[in-house]
């Protein structure tokens, strides 16, 4: 009788077993076909950490891809510690923090840390073409026995999708980039901005942009060098673009010339932006070769007059030549300076007037 109950309870326990398999098989076959349909990498990832976590019900999760120049890192918020980033530093061989960039979320001061035991963290590696990725996951105590199972399907596919998008944006960079800076092109700054113009005037939202010019740049050439000088323009570029919102366009416009798209920024906050940068950009030294070489860069503002809501084919001409003008200002100022474009006071009874002064 003892024995008989074993039994019965083991078969209802095979057969309740390869019912939730067979579920589990399905909902994996499901978020396949979701997995292949996302068309940017943030989403394909978002989308694995929404598979596992309702297939296996992990307790904490994280997912890195590894980049040219870092990691991108997608995090369970609960998972943050110093200890997972000492882990990911010394997984990926990183030499700085700085070279971690956290897809979703933002980290403050004091916000508080969830601790964990490294003992526990599960990890699983994902190598497809150019695609090299790593899965930490703390699993719960109840996780099936087909969990690896899962797992390697699961990856198999992120890897071949991860690998399709990355290659579609490889292409995208090739087009869209300039090849030294990595910044946007020129071409693709005209499709940006005209479709931060577009949203503005839907939107009735503020939008301003700044031009800057790396003050004496033929001087930095003539004396140390083209090669110098590209050093001086990768360095700026990469100070601005880390100061900037993920929002933020900046595009190389010409030479040494760049420009930025500051979408609902209000004029005085572009100022305060491009004054700000301004004088990270004066503290920067770019060694090359055995020279410390430091540069100045002279700003020009613009903003957007919202108040007329069709979109006219002029107003990025006429930012563009208000900022270039301002800008132009800000070099017969003596350099290093910041100079406002010119501003639309939104009254009837007032024209356009032109602001000048510094910050």
């Amino acid at each position: 009788m003892k024995v008989e109950f074993k039994k019965k309870f083991h078969i209802g326990s095979f057969f309740f077993n390869a019912t939730a398999r067979e579920a589990d098989h399905q909902k994996l076959a499901r978020h396949i076909i979701n997995l292949n349909q996302q068309n940017s990498i943030q989403d394909i990832i978002h989308e694995v950490s929404v598979n596992l976590k309702e297939l296996l019900n992990y307790r904490q999760y994280a997912f890195v891809l590894k980049r040219k120049t870092g990691i991108d890192v997608w995090l369970d918020s609960r998972m943050y510690s110093k200890s997972l980033e000492s882990v990911l530093m010394e997984d990926f061989r990183l030499d700085s923090e700085t070279a971690i960039n956290y897809l979703n979320h933002t980290f403050h001061n004091d916000e508080e840390e969830h601790s964990f035991n490294l003992e526990n963290l599960v990890t699983y590696d994902l190598s497809e073409g150019t695609c090299q990725a790593k899965i930490y996951m703390l699993p719960n105590l109840n996780t099936p026995s087909y969990n690896n199972d899962v797992v390697c399907m699961l990856l198999k596919s992120t890897g071949i999708a991860l690998a399709k998008q990355m290659n579609i944006e490889q292409l995208t960079n090739v087009a869209t980039r300039d090849p030294l800076t990595e910044c946007y092109n020129r071409r693709e700054f005209e499709i940006q901005m005209n479709k931060a113009i577009a949203h503005a005037k839907s939107y009735r939202t503020p939008l301003s942009i700044f031009m800057f010019n790396i003050d004496h740049f033929k001087t930095v050439n003539d004396t140390y060098g083209t090669q110098a000088g590209d050093a001086v323009l990768k360095e700026v570029s990469s100070l601005v673009q880390a100061n900037i919102r993920n929002n933020d366009v900046l595009a190389r416009y010409s030479g040494e010339q760049f420009i930025v798209i500051l979408p609902s920024t209000e004029k005085r906050q572009g100022m305060e932006i491009a004054d700000r940068l301004r004088q990270e950009i004066e503290n920067i030294v770019t060694k090359a070769d055995s020279h410390d070489i430091c540069v100045t860069a002279s700003f020009g503002i613009a903003s957007l007059n919202t108040s007329y809501k069709k979109t006219d084919s002029s107003d990025m001409l006429s930012l563009i030549e208000d900022a270039d003008s301002m800008m132009y200002k800000a070099k017969l100022n003596g350099s290093n300076t910041v100079m406002p474009g010119l501003l639309q006071l939104c009254n009837s009874s007032q024209a356009r007037v032109a602001l000048t002064g510094t910050i």
